[in-house]
């Protein structure tokens, strides 16, 4: 790019403070609820049911003051539950998820549509004998008179009773089902090699807050263990996200014995009452298969890097570090000694990964970052049938403590030792745990990953994960073309979305999540018996699907993910295609594992993840530029600005119109849209529109940090040449931060940042840009309430008027700040985003009209895309 038209970020000078926007009165619930009587009849037997339970634990324990967890759930929202919980002595808060999937009945229903499913909520807490009396007196009161005052601060049981859908003991079901563990233990019995070995296994336990409980709990575990002669091999305690695990193993007879018309119900191991979950450890990232098909290196000068300290982290597998493109860039800690156990070949995935972070797609023959990267390796190869391997998450470990000791050691050291790289900015996660599905609840490495995120001020970017089994289509595949076949597998995914949920911990709400995007710039030389499912530019067949918890946008982002062909069925019949496993073009193109001077092809979310990366330390590294000319320390700010800016330039682009085409009529729009965000979230991000500014559009970053009820005001000054003009103008807006969070509770993030665009004082002038001119994953139905779900809010608003204004007038941006739960203990620092735009071929000045009304405007030196 010619210096003469290289047009650097401006940056706002000053906001004003002013208090928050203040919302207006939620809808009235349009919820039938059961009358008196009907909630009498329904729930007495519960109840009775309840009090039994104590006498069958009371045989069974020798506990001289036994405990169960109740699962309390309801139709509706009762804010502040947990107060009421605590007044009564013996019930402790364990914790509350929201679900959306409750199925109406003849007493619980939507009166303006009765086949809807319900919302409501599912609240956990422990229970002994004294404290069921308890909340049976209130049941009891209640039934006589639903009126009643309770005493003070019991109040909230009163609403809880009328809306109480269902009130048991958490059981066995819930400790084994959809946790993938018998489903794991049921493939290893298949295997002669694996059937004979033991078995290790994550058993978590319901977090107390009391360290003595928690003590209690783990040693009643360590005695029920070894009466199967089995061991504890570690205990991870982690209280901010109130986490409490033990990594388990058991002799393979005991599975063998388990598994036997499922005698596993009657074990006492699994009846134990703190027990939350029986989960498989170990995580499978990919296969390794030898990569016979790779393809020299034709430029050999690849230089090393520089001495600059990495700012990207990468916790992967070990790469191949005298691979060529690798050697001296890459400053690899590995306390774990993983290395002597990783032979070459083996190492795929992290030579991958690092070879996309640092070069970036070698289909493009981009500039390799300036710094170096530093590797931790997490994984290791385990061998799972004659010559074929997988990179896993070692047994040896269970997963959380793993991630938490590895960004422990980053910042604050480990054993003695001081911190081995704290300048870290950005920590690349292409790893997705297969056994656990996102569906209500956030799992306990994704709350790791936002505890940890805004403890030490980083940015996860983290896979959305692969989905990789055959698609069905409701026609034959050879009878097909490309457009047609294209419709079929949309419609595919669509109607089996629920299958292709995002994999953990994807679903982190601090962390950008990012998605595949179905292209690459690879040259096919032979198809062969392979078939490209798609012809457009659209989220790839294997990425998974959002949305992330309570709504949030999930993934954040796609990117190139490369384009994963499948498979021709031989049978003219066949309705079902499956991946092509074939390692050659197309895909984005990485070091070799099997030699340091090739390479290979290879697709997925991990890719798309890692190419994040690799552009959010070009991000990372134009942003100081920035900040650096200010006089003073704006740090606080780098990793929400950051966030920002991997956001800012994403757009559907076509891919609404072509996914529109493929659902037809017969789907409404407010589910397509549902579905876009899902599959697309923000859309196709393109960095370099977010690094650079053209004649045509202009980009201005913004900054501060907010309180409960507080507001900043940004006011963009609006060019005069777009007055009397009515061509198509875009305003792009990004607004991004990181929150504390609350682990046991529904809400769980305590700050929520929004912005609004509407200026009261001055409404004609913003009348482009306000709800009816909202597109892609903000517009449609309730579109601009979905992007205030997560930590990243992003709209574009679109519009022709042409509007009078004067000159001095401007679009004001409101950013509010207020508390979901708890309190904000230190203010929230945010970063702001915003980029106005005509088309580039229109004759409107817009930059230098923005620039002169920006004072002083901070600009770039350097263009870091050259």
């Amino acid at each position: 790019m010619a210096e003469n038209n290289y047009r650097p970020l401006l940056i706002y000078p000053t906001s004003a403070t002013v208090d928050r926007t203040r919302r207006g009165r939620p809808p009235e619930s349009t919820l039938n609820k059961p009358t008196l009587q009907q909630q009498i009849n329904r729930l007495s037997p519960k109840f009775a049911q309840l009090q039994s339970a104590f006498i069958n634990i009371q045989q069974t324990a020798d506990n001289t003051d036994p405990e169960y967890v109740l699962v309390i759930e309801i139709t509706d929202n009762i804010e502040n539950f947990v107060n009421a919980v605590n007044k009564i002595d013996g019930l402790e808060w364990l914790g509350e998820i929201e679900i959306d999937d409750i199925a109406p009945d003849e007493y619980f229903y939507d009166t303006s549509n009765q086949e809807r499913p319900l919302k409501g909520r599912l609240y956990f807490t422990s229970t002994n004998q004294t404290a069921l009396n308890n909340l049976l007196s209130l049941w009891d009161n209640y039934q006589q008179n639903p009126d009643t005052s309770f005493q003070h601060g019991l109040n909230k049981f009163r609403e809880l009773f009328a809306c109480l859908h269902d009130i048991r003991k958490w059981n066995i079901q819930d400790r084994l089902n959809e946790t993938g563990i018998i489903e794991s233990w049921q493939l290893d019995l298949q295997d002669e090699y694996l059937a004979q070995q033991p078995k290790r296994f994550e058993i978590e336990l319901w977090f107390r807050q009391n360290s003595d409980t928690r003590q209690q709990n783990t040693t009643q575990i360590r005695e029920l263990i070894s009466n199967l002669g089995g061991s504890i091999i570690s205990e991870t305690v982690i209280e901010e996200i109130a986490y409490h695990a033990l990594l388990a193993e058991l002799p393979a007879n005991q599975i063998q014995t388990f598994m036997t018309n499922e005698q596993y119900q009657n074990v006492q191991l699994f009846k134990c009452e703190s027990v939350m979950f029986f989960r498989p450890v170990g995580q499978i990232v990919g296969d390794i298969d030898p990569q016979d098909e790779t393809e020299e290196l034709n430029n050999t000068d690849f230089q090393p890097t520089n001495e600059q300290e990495p700012i990207v982290a990468l916790f992967d597998g070990m790469p191949l570090s005298n691979h060529q493109l690798l050697s001296g860039r890459l400053t690899v800690d590995d306390p774990d000694n993983f290395e002597q156990d990783y032979p070459a070949i083996n190492r795929k995935h992290g030579t991958a990964m690092a070879s996309l972070i640092i070069h970036g797609d070698l289909n493009e023959q981009n500039q390799p970052l300036s710094r170096k990267i530093y590797v931790r390796p997490i994984m290791k190869p385990v061998q799972i049938e004659n010559n074929r391997y997988a990179e896993v998450i070692s047994e040896d470990y269970l997963l959380i403590d793993l991630i938490h000791r590895a960004v422990k050691r980053l910042f604050d050291g480990e054993n003695q030792e001081p911190a081995v790289a704290p300048q870290i900015k950005i920590i690349n996660l292409s790893i997705g745990d297969k056994n656990r599905v996102f569906i209500h609840s956030l799992s306990p490495l994704a709350k790791l990953l936002d505890w940890l995120s805004e403890k030490y001020k980083v940015v996860f970017i983290v896979s959305a994960g692969n989905y990789e089994e055959d698609i069905e289509l409701t026609q034959a595949v050879n009878s097909l073309n490309d457009n047609d076949r294209e419709k079929l597998v949309i419609q595919s995914i669509y109607q089996n979305s629920r299958h292709h949920r995002l994999l953990s911990p994807a679903e982190t709400i601090n962390s950008i999540t990012v998605g595949a995007v179905h292209s690459d710039n690879a040259q096919i030389q032979v198809l062969g018996n392979r078939i490209n499912p798609f012809v457009h530019i659209l989220p790839s067949t294997i990425s998974r699907l959002g949305y992330g918890y309570r709504k949030s946008i999930k993934p954040d982002i796609i990117f190139s993910g490369g384009r994963q062909l499948y498979n021709k069925p031989f049978s003219d019949n066949d309705n079902k295609i499956s991946i092509s496993g074939v390692i050659t073009a197309p895909g984005n193109k990485t070091a070799a594992s099997n030699n340091a001077n090739a390479t290979a092809y290879t697709r997925g979310t991990s890719n798309a993840t890692a190419l994040m990366s690799h552009y959010a330390s070009i991000c990372y590294d134009n942003l100081q530029q920035i900040l650096q000319e200010q006089t003073e320390d704006l740090s606080a700010y780098e990793i929400p600005l950051l966030k920002a800016m991997l956001v800012h330039s994403s757009s559907w682009h076509d891919i609404e119109e072509h996914i529109d085409n493929a659902l037809g009529d017969d789907i409404d729009n407010k589910q397509k849209k549902n579905f876009i965000r899902r599959w697309a979230g923000y859309g196709i991000a393109d960095i370099e529109r977010v690094i650079n500014c053209t004649a045509q559009r202009a980009t201005v970053l913004g900054f501060g940090s907010l309180n409960d009820g507080e507001a900043h005001i940004f006011k963009l000054p609006l060019p005069p040449s777009l007055s009397t003009k009515t061509e198509k103008r875009r305003l792009t807006i990004t607004l991004a931060y990181l929150s504390p969070i609350a682990p046991k509770t529904q809400k769980y993030r305590i700050a929520k940042l929004w912005f609004d665009t509407k200026d009261k004082d001055n409404p004609q002038n913003t009348d482009d840009f306000t709800k009816e001119n909202r597109q892609e994953c903000c517009g449609g139905q309730n579109g601009f309430q979905f992007v205030q779900n997560g930590t990243v809010q992003h709209e574009i608003f679109e519009g022709t008027n042409a509007i009078p204004f004067m000159d001095g007038d401007s679009i004001a941006i409101k950013v509010n700040c207020r508390k979901e739960v708890g309190e904000i203990e230190q203010s929230i620092a945010y970063g702001l985003i915003v980029s106005l735009e005509v088309a580039e071929n229109v004759d409107i000045a817009i930059y230098d009209e923005i620039r002169t009304r920006i004072i002083p405007p901070i600009l770039v030196q350097q263009n870091l895309f050259e």
